[in-house]
């Protein structure tokens, strides 16, 4: 493996040739001094160097040269100064410096992947790769010091201005953070150097128009932020805290995660910021703390950059019991292996892949290689003593490292993965570039320079459509932000009161997956700390509203607060959490606990069930009766009292009443068209020819008591024609109101669905009420007449006085009627049938024993008394 040598950043005075002091000229003599400057270095064969040029104390950087050069922005020590500047003199940055050993990682990848390619037969043959790589210390000035650095092509940055002591620059991989990455962009948006960042997921990095030479081997933190409200609506956590630094990157994602969250049905608790500045730091953590230790909400997102993990780290945030964390980057970051008090913590982070041959090239890491740099020591160090939480605290020599480093499993931590990415995706796009100007990469001899006449921003159109597999077989290209087309793992990380640290990759969240598999979780593979059950704990304001209930917010509270009340009548909710009950369909009923709808049941009268078994019973009785009677009529036809009684009329009276007590059966069972056709049009016109036939026989009485006195003109009416006119003419009103009724708007089959709390009636429904209470209103005015008539006759003669049973029966139809009507009105479904049954048979029956039963006594069981002398005894 080849040494590598370091820069010395200190300022150092050199008179050279080519080397001029810029001043006000005109353009054209502007334009001859650079071509002048141009020819010179092309003559000149050794280092150039800008005299008295004062310049910002850098440490060395690492370099080595090649025909095309990289430059590197690697942040593996933060520097944190004692004074501010206050602009008065010259910068100073006296302070302490602390390493960040796992990024030491991400610099052995850059440089172990620029090895690989210079290597390969296949990739950039003929052409070696250079790179200048600094550490920017995550401080703003030093990072635009590094950058002038690489831009100028020496360690004494000096902006617009380039030694060319080497290859030309293709592009800039850098690992700033996002506050600082979006800065360096307007530095190569200047010179048009791709930047190709391995850490930042700025959000707003992705917009090519204001960011045209950003690329990333990262996701954009938007896909971030909305793997994160998966992850919670997963779970169902709802109630969450949120904790961030101050930074302007963090904010914005803070805003889209509460939008997101918020849409997704959540809440959020509580925002805690804490700020950049040191000195606020300690205090503002004391008072996230104890905010966290007071929270209602389990769930806790964590929002900052890496640049903040020492503080974070070591803070009392941590303490609350019965917390689970959700981080934006690698556990390791956040907690050194010695702080093993964390409870469930869930972090994204982009896919950890063993790089091939990495392994080997860092066992052969030693000092030896970069010689002079404390930093590549103390990581030494720290690999034997601190990166196991189970090792033995002792120094090991370079022939155990191999197995400490597979122990330990941390060759793959940090972004070394995305470092790897990011130079195989810069040398594939070079290599696109030269195969498609030249068509044979071997033209390259290091001599035709002009090929890399404006390197860089000519290289752009090849990075946006760059598409290649790398050595593991993944497809590498870059989407229209500028991003790489990956996802997140989600890895939970649990550490167990004995202090086992178990960490399981537990879902994904990929954004380019196709739609419904973007987010993937396991839950078997996971493992709950102890303070929870084996099942995913709950973090919620209020209690899961159970289905049959609804959500009603608390006045003043978010929507996340609420209680659960119950559904309304006729309404259901069949899922947990709803935030308003559904009404079931019209066929269909709540249950009792209201969480499902249910077929309402269908009720009708039925000849199966008690009520109507009775009924049918009695109307059959009643039929049979009147078959009795009739047949004793018939059988004593030739009797006095027969034939007193009119008895072409009482066949017709028994006749009629036989059908009245014969419609009551429609009336029982399923309505259909043909019954509820025949229900009342039937009853209606039977029940006016009984009363038609009552009325006649009443009107029959008082004519013969009237037509016997001398001289009466009555006699003429004594006839049976004038009986049967009036039948026929009553009856034939009656039917014709029916046949109106029938033709206009008839009755016809119908589903109640809303009288009945969970049944649905099956019911006629009679089409035209008017015409309905007009059949039972004539009704109604025949008994009036016959019972005024009768009521006129009562005073004739007690032995052939029918007028007094025909009064009587009529003051029970009135009674029975009168009565149905309230008790109608009040009733539904099939009560309300056997209510109107019962009134035709009340009704009926009254006529029929109130009529035939003392004259049915006189034939059967005082025969004597049936005789004309009986009958015309005073």
């Amino acid at each position: 493996m080849p040494s590598y040598y370091i820069w010395s950043g200190k300022s150092e005075h050199y008179h050279s040739r080519s080397c001029f002091t810029a001043v006000k000229i005109e353009t054209h003599l502007v334009l001859i001094v650079l071509m002048l400057c141009d020819i010179l270095w092309k003559t000149a064969e050794c280092q150039c160097t800008l005299g008295n040029y004062l310049s910002t104390e850098l440490r060395p950087g690492y370099r080595r040269d090649g025909d095309i050069m990289i430059g590197g922005l690697v942040t593996v020590e933060n520097v944190s100064p004692l004074h501010h500047p206050f602009f008065t003199t010259v910068p100073s940055f006296d302070g302490y410096t602390y390493p960040i050993l796992l990024n030491y990682y991400n610099f052995l990848a850059f440089v172990s992947a620029v090895e690989e390619i210079n290597n390969s037969s296949e990739l950039l043959p003929n052409l070696t790769l250079g790179f200048h790589i600094y550490n920017p210390y995550n401080n703003l000035l030093l990072m635009y010091t590094a950058a002038t650095s690489i831009f100028s092509g020496m360690d004494t940055g000096i902006p617009n201005y380039n030694c060319k002591t080497s290859g030309p620059l293709a592009a800039v991989i850098e690992g700033l953070s996002a506050e600082y990455s979006s800065q360096f962009s307007i530095l190569s948006k200047i010179y048009h150097y791709p930047q190709i960042s391995y850490t930042s997921g700025n959000l707003v990095m992705s917009d090519m128009v204001e960011f045209p030479y950003f690329y990333r081997t990262v996701p954009s933190e938007l896909h971030l932020c909305a793997g994160i409200v998966k992850l919670l609506k997963h779970f169902g956590w709802t109630w969450v805290g949120i904790v961030a630094s101050s930074d302007e990157n963090s904010m914005r994602a803070v805003q889209i995660l509460r939008e997101g969250i918020e849409q997704s049905g959540g809440c959020i608790e509580f925002i805690e910021t804490f700020s950049q500045s040191r000195s606020l730091l300690s205090q503002n953590m004391s008072n996230i703390s104890e905010i966290i230790h007071t929270s209602s909400a389990k769930v806790i997102i964590l929002y900052c950059s890496k640049d903040y993990t020492e503080a974070v780290g070591h803070a009392s945030i941590w303490e609350a019991p019965g917390k689970i964390w959700i981080i934006i980057a690698e556990l390791e970051f956040f907690f050194p292996s010695y702080y093993v008090d964390r409870k469930n913590t869930f972090s994204f982070t982009v896919g950890k892949k063993i790089i091939p041959n990495f392994h080997k090239f860092v066992r052969e890491v030693n000092s030896a290689m970069f010689p002079n740099d404390s930093l590549t020591e103390m990581w030494w160090k720290d690999l034997c003593n601190n990166q196991c939480p189970k090792s033995i605290q002792r120094s090991c020599s370079s022939d155990e490292t191999f197995a400490y480093i597979l122990h330990c499993n941390v060759i793959n931590s940090a972004d070394s993965y995305n470092v790897y990415n990011a130079v195989y995706s810069l040398a594939h796009a070079l290599h696109d570039m030269i195969t498609s100007r030249s068509g044979n990469t071997t033209i390259w001899s290091g001599e035709n320079e002009s090929f890399f006449d404006s390197l860089p921003w000519k290289l752009h159109h090849y990075l946006k459509n760059l598409h290649f597999k790398n050595a593991l077989g993944e497809e590498i290209f870059f989407d229209e932000n500028g991003d790489l087309a990956i996802g997140y793992d989600i890895l939970s990380s649990v550490f167990l009161p004995d202090g086992t640290q178990i960490n399981e990759i537990v879902g994904s969240y990929n954004p380019y997956a196709p739609p419904e598999q973007e987010f993937t979780i396991y839950e078997k593979v996971m493992t709950w700390d102890s303070t929870f059950t084996k099942i995913a704990p709950e973090s919620r304001c209020s209690p899961s509203c159970s289905p049959g209930f609804r959500k009603l917010t608390r006045e003043g509270k978010p929507v996340c607060c609420y209680d659960c009340i119950p559904c309304p009548e006729g309404e259901v909710t069949n899922q947990t959490d709803m935030n308003a009950c559904m009404k079931c369909l019209e066929d269909q009923w709540p249950n009792q606990k209201k969480d499902a709808c249910i077929p309402k049941v269908i009720t009708f009268l039925t000849y199966e069930e008690p009520l109507g078994i009775i009924l049918t019973f009695i109307c059959i009785f009643l039929i049979l009766i009147s078959t009795v009677i009739l047949g004793i009529f018939i059988h004593y036809r030739d009797t006095p009292i027969v034939k007193a009684n009119n008895r072409e009329l009482s066949y017709v009276l028994l006749i009629s009443l036989m059908l009245c007590f014969l419609c009551s059966l429609v009336f029982i069972g399923h309505p259909d068209k043909v019954t509820c056709f025949l229900r009342q049009t039937a009853f209606g016109i039977s029940f006016s020819i009984a009363l038609s036939s009552v009325l006649a026989k009443t009107i029959t009485v008082v004519t013969a008591f009237h037509a016997t006195k001398p001289g009466s003109k009555l006699q003429k009416w004594m006839g049976s024609r004038v009986s049967f006119s009036i039948v026929i003419s009553c009856s034939l009103i009656q039917t014709v109101l029916c046949v109106v009724w029938l033709f206009t708007a008839p009755p016809f089959p119908y589903l109640n669905k809303n009288s009945e709390t969970g049944t649905i009636l099956t019911e006629c429904n009679e089409g035209s009420i008017v015409a309905f209470y007009c059949v039972f209103g004539y009704l109604g005015f025949l008994a009036a007449i016959s019972f005024i008539v009768a009521f006129l006759a009562r005073n004739l003669p007690d032995r052939f006085n029918e007028a007094k049973y025909i009064t009587f029966s009529m003051l029970v139809f009135c009674s029975v009627w009168v009565s149905f009507i309230p008790t109608y009105l009040s009733t539904k479904g099939k009560y309300m049938v056997a209510v109107e049954i019962f009134a035709i048979l009340a009704s009926s029956a009254g006529l029929l024993g109130c009529i035939f039963f003392p004259k049915c006594y006189v034939i059967l069981l005082r025969p004597k008394r049936n005789s004309r002398k009986c009958l015309s005894k005073d």
